[in-house]
């Protein structure tokens, strides 16, 4: 029986496999935590008949091809949580807002406000993601505004890419999960997080352009220099029923 993975490099502690998670995951050991940014419907069509998503560039009328990033063309409908849910591990899941009636109800949100100094446009002030942890909400703030960043400044791998910052503060709620799976890994943050901060990470990405991408910065990540003593800034608490 052939794999069910196209390809499959293993770059340090990291491991990335290229092909459809729902193929792989059942073929994979135990790991000990999942942090990941899973597709949450890029492609859903808003009222005035132009497709949500991150940037303008994805408004796009249903079956128009994207001429920037054409693969998130079809991206209609947010995932289905379960094969992370059976896992049974921690879970950090961005984008849990968008199939929140498919999660279990949770304390421990957490939040990314992307828009620190009152900046906003068109888009979300802010992202969210669910978990599964015993934490109250909290909230990393971080710009991220189009070329206005905090870190990685002209860095444009991937539609829906996140800070290598905000991956690392995920990591800091998981201080005991030395092995991370991300199933939808894209350009491969997740993986540059843990190569820094040393956990070992299995990604898997369908997409090869952005498997591609996430070797690429993965094997950049571990050809620097680290002592591994990245700390991930402090979050604001937010207890319930605060205002």
């Amino acid at each position: 029986m052939s794999e069910p993975w196209r390809r499959v490099e293993r770059i340090g502690d990291a491991t990335l496999y290229l092909g459809d998670c729902l193929d792989i995951l059942p073929t994979l050991g135990p790991v000990d935590a999942v942090v990941t940014d899973p597709p949450y419907g890029v492609g859903i069509l808003r009222r005035d008949g132009k497709m949500g998503g991150t940037s303008r560039s994805l408004k796009l009328r249903r079956g128009q091809i994207n001429p920037v990033y054409p693969e998130f063309c079809g991206d209609d409908k947010p995932i289905d949580p379960a094969p992370l849910l059976n896992l049974s591990v921690p879970l950090i899941v961005w984008g849990g807002n968008y199939i929140a009636d498919r999660l279990p109800p949770v304390k421990g949100w957490l939040i990314w406000n992307k828009r620190v100094n009152g900046q906003s446009n068109d888009f979300a002030d802010c992202e969210i993601a669910w978990t599964n942890l015993d934490e109250p909400a909290r909230v990393f703030n971080h710009l991220w505004m189009g070329m206005l960043r905090a870190s990685e400044q002209g860095v444009h791998d991937h539609p829906t890419q996140k800070p290598v910052a905000l991956m690392a503060w995920c990591l800091g709620f998981l201080p005991d999960a030395h092995s991370i799976l991300d199933p939808f890994m894209g350009s491969g943050t997740t993986g540059v997080a843990c190569a820094n901060l040393g956990r070992k990470f299995i990604g898997i990405e369908i997409e090869e352009r952005y498997f591609d991408i996430a070797c690429r910065r993965i094997k950049d990540a571990y050809a620097q220099p680290r002592l591994f003593e990245d700390k991930p800034a402090e979050p604001v608490q937010l207890e319930l029923g605060e205002r």
